[in-house]
């Protein structure tokens, strides 16, 4: 064989071997390929088409909107007005996030860095930049941005003539980047009357961007998962930055919140606000408390404190004025509680409103000396005119006719020394001593006011039970049921009432404090109003302060009318006024409460005449 024809097929041998050999590596290229979509599309088809779905899914929150704040009468204390939320999609905000991040800062009053963060998060196509933005301020935000994409658009055509590809690049960020804003319904939280009732309603706190707010005092907290409900959710597929009509698409709608309607009545609230302020800063007094109950069903129509705050200011106010201090504050009653002291001497057949008795002016006991308020010699009067002159050393008399242990279950019958429950959180019980620590003593300062402590609307619960005929009816501060954050079911549909004292004992206590407004033997005819029977008590009581010892006073004036047929008790109380006692101070404000809710409800007089009973005997 030739050597030509030798090396022909030297060359025809090699190249069959290298079609061969690239048959193999194809073959096994194949298989690979083959061996992937057999895995993709049937051994675990559902696991990588979540991937996929997930990789291109938005979800979007949905609010839920937080239930109102209502009166009895269906007005608003606290409600959702319209909102948005301000979001981003960082796919197209990153390339461009200081300027943004500078832009939002600026016109919503976000912080800076944390918006730069989210304008870049990776692998995002929803952040949220800012919550419950007040409509108006959004659409003005967004609107400006819309502006700046649609300008940078115009630049980026322009460049696009001019061929200057930089300028048409850095003018398409900039065009994609205001583009990625958007707004979505984010309801906002207000207070319409600022400043009525906002330690009973409490607020929201300003919100985070992801929406959480925490309710702060008040309603807004005791029954926040009450008033909440459950935001939603969306989630749909988008592909080239915009949403797939035909995507994948989930919905899981929002369940609002539900609506808290309370007891009070707005325009009485508003109007107990301005006369207790009033009060307070005549008298020069440090702080105030205002109650306004109906004294059939218990329910509280006006709470007023002083100082108080705006609720859509709250940064602005002290924290202090925060809370209802008629709930969380405690202090000595004086001279009202004697109201209970002879309400149940009487209920336990010990006494009448004629009883005699011969005050002397000064009671030697014990531990020290008993004093009145006024200077006097011996004077002999009817239980009627210790209540009428306010006199600690009649009081005092005539609880020594109590059997032992007697006075306090009374006044744990009236409700002192125990929560009310009625709803708001931070409540205080009082200090009703135990009976293990009762002494005579004890007893004594008791029976006139001292020695024990309560809180506002406990007091105003405990002289109801006079007013409505010797039955203690629970005070309410929302209509219906509601539950708390805590478990707990208040409100007027879980209202319980028992027997303190009879009925007569009740009716006797009412007449003896008519005579408290008589001009001529009472000591505050300031309460009086006018066409009406009214019964009230004044209060003045030292304060105890921490470590022991009294510094300043508590004066106070509860009362109710029309007092042979009662319709509301109204108690007052001022811290530590400079000028005046229960009578001057509480009194007049008193009647101003007493005067307008009698004409609110058109609450006719009932034309009987006042009491006369007998104040002094010879």
């Amino acid at each position: 064989m030739s050597r030509s024809r030798q090396q022909r097929l030297r060359t025809r041998g090699s190249s069959e071997l290298r079609m061969r050999a690239g048959f193999v590596v194809i073959a096994m290229v194949l298989s690979l390929f083959g061996a992937r979509l057999v895995q993709l599309q049937g051994l675990d088809p559902e696991q990588y088409a979540e991937m996929a779905a997930a990789d291109s899914t938005v979800p979007v929150v949905l609010p839920a909107q937080r239930g109102d704040i209502l009166d009895r009468n269906g007005e608003p204390l606290a409600d959702s007005a319209d909102g948005l939320m301000v979001v981003a999609d960082p796919a197209v905000t990153a390339q461009l996030a200081p300027q943004l991040a500078k832009f939002l800062s600026t016109r919503l009053a976000v912080d800076y860095f944390d918006t730069l963060e989210r304008l870049r998060v990776e692998d995002s196509r929803f952040q949220y930049i800012a919550r419950q933005v007040p409509a108006s301020l959004a659409m003005e935000v967004l609107d400006e941005a819309k502006r700046r994409a649609a300008a940078a658009k115009e630049e980026e055509e322009q460049a696009r003539k001019d061929k200057d590809a930089d300028a048409r690049e850095q003018a398409e960020a900039v065009a994609d980047a205001y583009g990625g804003l958007a707004t979505r319904r984010d309801p906002v939280r207000v207070y319409p009357g600022r400043d009525v009732a906002a330690n009973l309603v409490g607020f929201l706190g300003t919100p985070n961007p992801d929406g959480s707010a925490k309710p702060s005092a008040g309603f807004e907290a005791t029954f926040n998962d009450y008033l909440a409900g459950t935001d939603g959710e969306a989630r749909y597929q988008v592909g080239a930055g915009h949403k797939i009509p035909l995507g994948d698409n989930t919905v899981t709608d929002a369940v609002d919140g539900r609506d808290l309607r309370t007891t009070l009545d707005r325009d009485l609230q508003w109007y107990t606000q301005r006369v207790l302020r009033q009060t307070v800063r005549q008298s020069g007094g440090e702080s105030g408390i205002a109650v306004v109950m109906d004294t059939r069903t218990g329910d509280v129509l006006a709470l007023a404190d002083d100082p108080t705050y705006d609720a859509s200011k709250p940064l602005e106010a002290d924290k202090s004025d925060y809370n209802s201090r008629a709930m969380t504050d405690v202090y000595e009653p004086g001279s009202v509680e004697k109201v209970l002291t002879v309400g149940a001497l009487i209920d336990a057949g010990k006494v009448t409103a004629r009883t005699k008795l011969k005050v002397p002016g000064r009671l030697m006991r014990q531990d020290r000396p008993i004093g009145d308020w006024f200077d006097h010699g011996l004077i002999k009067l009817t239980l009627a005119g210790v209540i009428a002159k306010s006199s600690n050393i009649g009081t005092v008399l005539a609880a020594d006719r109590f059997e032992d242990g007697q006075l306090r279950d009374y006044l744990t019958r009236f409700g002192l020394g125990q929560k009310t429950d009625i709803g708001v959180g931070g409540e205080t019980a009082g200090i009703l001593p135990d009976g293990s620590l009762w002494t005579s003593q004890t007893e004594d300062r008791i029976a006139f006011g001292q020695s024990l402590s309560v809180n506002a609307v406990q007091m105003t619960a405990a002289v109801n039970a006079i007013a409505n005929g010797g039955v203690r009816v629970d005070p309410s501060l929302v209509r219906g049921t509601a539950t708390t954050d805590k478990g707990a079911k208040v409100g007027t549909d879980l209202t319980t009432t028992r027997r303190v004292i009879s009925e007569d004992a009740a009716r006797q206590t009412a007449r003896m404090m008519e005579r408290v407004l008589d001009p001529e033997v009472g000591v505050a005819p300031g309460a009086a109003v006018p066409g009406y029977r009214v019964a009230g008590k004044t209060g003045t009581a030292q304060r105890a302060v921490e470590g022991g010892g009294y510094e300043g006073t508590t004066v106070s004036f509860a009362g109710f009318a029309p007092a042979d047929d009662p319709r509301f008790t109204i108690y007052v109380v001022v811290q530590d006024p400079k000028t005046g006692g229960g009578g001057s101070v509480g009194g007049p404000a008193f009647a101003k409460l007493m005067s307008y809710a009698l004409r609110r409800y058109a609450v006719p007089p009932t034309g009987t005449p006042a009491s006369r009973l007998p104040v002094e005997w010879r």
